[in-house]
């Protein structure tokens, strides 16, 4: 079953993010656009690649106006702890959401129940708390932040001009494509 269109579920979760704890709930991902970035657990080999490639680009998601939540079920004092151990976490400047109770996992169907941990997954969330794109990556296939921002480009672009779709590579400032009734009909 398809998660496209899903409007996420209710949650508060606790989170580390510079170096301070706080929560985090569904009201404040609401009126921004949002990516869930799941990841399996803290102390692992890939995990800390993407969420460095993701700071790295952190500030292009922010000029779009979306935040950036990495989430694994582990707590928010794994995640410190993380931070502060690893040379590739410790820049880290998005919040890190913690879900033990599997809240989210469970919400965005990614919990891998016989491990209590979540798939590599990326949610793109639309000001309104529904879900507009998802990836689902095996375990041992790291994502690329720079075709993530391109996908959160596109998402917005098709939000706001509603009659035009973004090919394949599309890239902000090329050519749409706007369907039309001739289109649809040779398909």
């Amino acid at each position: 079953m398809s998660l496209i269109n899903k409007e996420i579920g209710d949650f508060t979760v606790q989170a580390f993010q510079k170096n301070a704890f706080h929560t985090v709930s569904k009201k404040d991902v609401l009126g921004r656009w949002s990516v869930f970035f799941f990841y399996p657990a803290d102390f692992t080999f890939i995990c800390p690649t993407e969420l460095e490639d993701l700071q790295n680009s952190y500030a292009k998601f922010q000029a779009e106006g979306c935040e950036i939540y990495s989430v694994s079920t582990d707590t928010h004092f794994v995640h410190k702890a993380w931070h502060d151990h690893s040379e590739r976490v410790k820049n880290i400047t998005y919040p890190m959401l913690a879900d033990p109770t599997h809240v989210l996992s469970n919400d965005f169907q990614v919990l891998i129940e016989a491990e209590g941990t979540a798939e590599r997954a990326t949610f793109i969330v639309n000001p309104e708390g529904r879900i507009v794109a998802y990836e689902v990556n095996a375990g041992n296939v790291g994502r690329n932040a720079d075709e993530l921002f391109r996908k959160l480009q596109a998402s917005k672009f098709v939000a706001e001009h509603g009659d035009q779709v973004c090919p394949a590579k599309w890239q902000p400032g090329e050519k749409t494509l706007k369907p039309s009734l001739d289109l649809v009909g040779a398909l």
